[in-house]
C-alpha cells in the first residue's frame, strides 16, 4: 500500500463547488494512517486488519472523489467525552493498553477478551477513532459540511459500557451521538437516528440508548434466533428499548445469511423510512460496516455497492442530508473499498441512481419485516397496515451472487461501479439460478452416507422430521424437511468412545434446557450411543442447514464432495462459522461397510467455552429429554431407567 506512513494532506478549505450548473455538498473525509498502527502483536493474519482503511482511502483516491471533499486527519477523544457512555474504569483500563506495557501483559489481558487483540498502538488507534467520529459529526451538526465519512478503525458498535468486544474498543457512534446531545446544545440536535447496517447487531450501541427517547436505534443483522455474534437475545425484534426509550429501538434480525439488495431494501422501505418519517431526526449517524457485502469471509450476505448506495439515498432525504457515516466491519477488502465508493458518491450527489433491483426478498425477510411491524406498530402508526398478500407472496428466486472485481479492473471502473453491480440483476432478470441449486443436489443425491445421531434425532419420528417436515411432540416449531423426503435406506446403532454433554441456555425449537454435543475427540473410558441412518449426502447438508437454523433453499451445499474426502482423511472438517455457528463440525465417525459414518457436533474452540463456562452447560429440558429417551427405548438399547441414567450420568459429569 502506498499509503503506509502517510497522512492525507488537510484540504479543510471550502470544497463547495458547482457541478453541471448545482451546488456541490461539502462532504468531510476523515483517515490516519495512525491507525493502521493497531495490528496483531505477532504480525499474524486477522480479518480487522490495517488494510482494512488503507484500501478505501486508495479507492477515493484513485477515483479523484478525495480532491473534492473536505479532507482532514484524526484527532483523539477526549475522556470526558467518553465518558458519557463509558465507565471511567473502561476508559482507564483502555488508555492502559499504551506502548509501556509488557507484550505478555497486554497478550494476558487480550486473553481474557471477548474478540479482541492488543498491541502497543491499540490505545491510540481507539482514541483515534472515537475522537475522529465526534470531529466529523460536530462539523456536521454545525453547517460546516453537509455530511461525512469517518474512515477509522478499530470499529466501535459492539463496545459496551464497561467492556470491549467484538474488535471494538469504544462504540465511536454512539460517543458521538451522547456528545451532541449532553454537550453541545446549542448545536439545536435534539434527535438521532442511529442506523447500523453492520451484518452483526449492534449490542453496544442498543445497551447505551436503551432508556433514551431522543435516539432512535436502527439495526439490521443476521441474527439466527440468537446464535449468530455477539448472539443471545439482544438482537431480537422484540427488544424495543425501555422506559421513556421504549419503541426507540428497532432490531430487524435476519433468519439466515445471503440476504442481499432486494431483502434491505424491503427493510428499508417497509420498516426503516416510515418510522424516519415519524420521528424526523435532526441528524443520521451511520454504522456504516461493509461486512454484509458481497464476498466477505464473516458475513455471509449479498448487498452489491448499489444496494449501498440506495439505502443512503434511502436516508439523505432526512435530516436534510446530514448524515455522518462511521466504518464498522468490513473484511472482504474489494468489497468493502468499492461499496465505501458508492456510499461517498451518493453524499456528493455525483449522478442519479440509475437501476433496480429485479431480484426478490427470501421469503424468511417477509416473515421478519411483519413480525417487526406488530411488535412496534403501538409506537410508530405507519407501521399498522398490513403488508399485501401481492407483495409477499412473490416468488423469491435464488439470490445472483455477483463476483468481486479484481483490483484493476476496479480501477479502470471505479466511477461506475454502482451501474456495473446493478446490471448484473438488470441484464439477467430471467436467469435460472436453479440450475446451480438441482446441479449439486443431484450430484450429492448418487451419495451414500451414514448419519450418526446421538440426541433427540435418535428417534426415528424426531428424525423424519427434518427429512419430512413437521414436528412432534414437546417441539415448539415444525421443521420445513429435506427437499428430497425419502425415509433413510437403513437404520443401525453403534456405541462410540466420545464424550456425550448437553449445553446452552435454550433452543428455538426445544425453548429453555440443553441439548446434545459430542466431544470430537475420542476417549476410551467415554461411551455415547449413536442411532446410524443411512441418507444421501444431500439429505445430510439438508439436516446441517436445519441443525444450525438455516432454512434449506441454498445454492450451494454447506459439505459437498470434497469435504467428503477432507474428513475421511482428517476425521472432522470444520463448516464455514457463519453457516454452521453450532453444528460446524463434521466428524467421521468410520465406516460401515463401504459407506463413511458421518455425524455433526461443535467444534473444539466451541468445547472449551463449554468446559470453561463461557457457554452454559445446561441439562435438557424434560421435552427434549423424552424424546431422547424414546429413541433410546423404541430402538432397543436400554430400558427407560436406564436411558434416564444414561442422560443424568452425561447431564452431571463434569467437562
Amino acid at each position: 500500500m502506498n499509503m503506509a506512513g502517510k497522512n492525507p494532506v488537510d484540504n479543510s478549505g471550502d470544497c463547495h463547488g458547482e457541478s453541471n450548473g448545482k451546488l456541490q455538498r461539502k462532504v468531510g473525509l476523515v483517515y490516519d494512517e495512525a491507525m493502521c498502527k493497531h495490528d496483531t502483536p505477532d504480525g499474524e493474519a486477522h480479518p480487522e486488519c490495517p488494510d482494512r482503511i488503507r484500501v478505501i482511502w486508495e479507492k477515493l483516491q484513485l477515483a479523484g472523489v478525495t480532491k473534492r471533499c473536505v479532507v482532514f486527519g484524526g484527532s483523539k477523544a477526549e475522556d470526558k467525552h467518553l465518558q458519557l457512555v463509558h465507565t471511567e474504569g473502561h476508559v482507564k483500563f483502555v488508555k492502559s493498553f499504551s506502548t509501556k506495557k509488557k507484550d505478555y501483559k497486554r497478550d494476558r489481558i487480550a486473553s481474557m477478551l471477548n474478540s479482541i487483540y492488543i498491541n502497543g498502538s491499540s490505545s491510540e488507534a481507539a482514541y483515534l477513532a472515537a475522537g475522529s467520529v465526534v470531529e466529523v459529526t460536530e462539523k456536521v451538526a454545525k453547517g460546516e459540511l453537509d455530511s461525512g465519512f469517518a474512515i477509522v478503525r478499530p470499529p466501535g458498535h459492539h463496545a459496551e459500557a464497561d467492556a470491549p468486544m467484538g474488535f471494538c474498543f469504544f462504540n465511536n457512534v454512539a460517543v458521538a451521538a451522547s456528545y451532541l446531545l449532553n454537550e453541545r446544545p446549542d448545536l439545536g440536535v435534539k434527535k438521532i437516528l442511529i442506523v447500523d447496517w453492520d451484518v452483526h447487531h449492534g449490542n453496544g450501541t442498543q445497551k447505551m440508548f436503551w432508556e433514551d427517547p431522543r435516539v432512535l436505534v436502527f439495526s439490521v443483522h443476521r441474527y439466527e434466533d440468537g446464535s449468530f455474534y455477539p448472539g443471545g437475545e439482544d438482537g431480537d425484534y422484540n427488544m424495543v428499548g425501555k422506559g421513556e426509550g421504549e419503541g426507540f429501538n428497532i432490531n430487524v434480525p435476519w433468519e439466515q445469511g445471503r440476504c442481499g439488495d432486494a431483502d434491505y431494501l424491503a427493510a428499508w422501505d417497509h420498516i426503516l423510512i416510515p418510522v424516519a418519517k415519524e420521528f424526523n431526526p435532526d441528524i443520521i449517524l451511520l454504522s456504516a460496516g461493509f461486512d454484509a457485502a458481497i464476498g466477505d469471509p464473516l458475513g455471509g450476505c449479498c448487498i452489491t455497492p448499489y444496494g449501498y448506495s440506495v439505502m443512503l439515498k434511502k436516508l439523505m432525504e432526512f435530516a436534510q442530508g446530514k448524515i455522518v457515516m462511521a466504518l464498522e466491519g468490513g473484511y472482504n477488502l474489494d468489497s468493502t473499498a468499492n461499496s465505501s465508493l458508492a456510499c461517498v458518491q451518493v453524499l456528493l450527489e455525483d449522478k442519479p441512481i440509475q437501476a433496480s433491483c429485479e431480484a426478490m426478498p427470501f421469503k424468511s425477510t417477509w416473515r421478519v419485516i411483519q413480525a417487526v411491524r406488530k411488535r412496534l406498530c403501538a409506537y410508530w402508526p405507519s407501521l399498522a397496515d398490513e403488508l399485501s398478500s401481492n407483495l409477499i407472496d412473490q416468488k423469491t428466486p435464488t439470490p445472483i451472487v455477483p463476483t468481486s472485481s479484481s483490483n484493476s479492473e476496479a480501477k479502470d471502473n471505479d466511477h461506475e461501479i454502482t451501474d456495473q453491480m446493478s446490471k448484473l440483476n438488470i441484464e439477467n432478470p430471467q436467469v435460472d439460478t436453479k440450475v446451480s441449486t438441482s446441479s449439486w443436489r443431484s450430484d450429492l443425491s448418487k451419495v451414500d452416507v451414514w448419519y450418526a445421531s446421538f440426541g433427540s434425532n435418535m428417534w426415528k419420528q424426531r428424525f423424519l422430521c427434518y427429512i419430512q417436515g413437521g414436528q412432534v411432540e414437546g417441539m415448539t416449531k415444525p421443521c420445513v424437511g429435506s427437499m428430497d423426503k425419502s425415509p433413510p435406506k437403513g437404520i443401525t446403532w453403534g456405541i462410540y468412545p466420545n464424550r456425550m454433554f448437553f449445553g446452552r441456555e435454550s433452543t428455538n425449537v426445544w425453548g429453555p434446557g440443553g441439548v446434545a454435543f459430542l466431544n470430537p475427540l475420542t476417549n476410551p473410558n467415554d461411551q455415547t450411543h449413536m442411532c446410524l441412518y443411512r441418507i444421501t449426502l444431500e439429505q445430510f447438508n439438508d439436516v446441517l442447514f436445519q441443525e444450525n437454523g438455516l432454512n434449506v433453499d441454498f445454492d450451494t451445499p454447506i459439505f459437498d464432495l470434497t469435504s467428503l474426502k477432507l474428513v475421511e482423511n482428517n476425521g472432522s472438517t470444520p463448516l464455514e462459522a457463519d453457516l454452521a455457528p453450532w453444528y460446524g463440525n463434521v466428524v467421521c465417525m468410520g465406516r460401515e461397510g463401504d459407506i463413511p459414518i458421518l455425524t455433526m457436533t461443535c467444534t473444539l474452540s466451541l468445547v472449551e467455552k463449554f468446559t470453561s463456562g463461557e457457554i452454559p452447560v445446561r441439562p435438557p429440558a424434560k421435552a427434549y429429554a423424552n424424546t431422547f429417551i424414546r429413541g433410546l427405548v423404541e430402538g432397543g438399547i436400554l430400558s427407560e431407567e436406564e436411558a434416564e441414567a444414561y442422560i443424568d450420568n452425561a447431564a452431571s459429569k463434569p467437562l
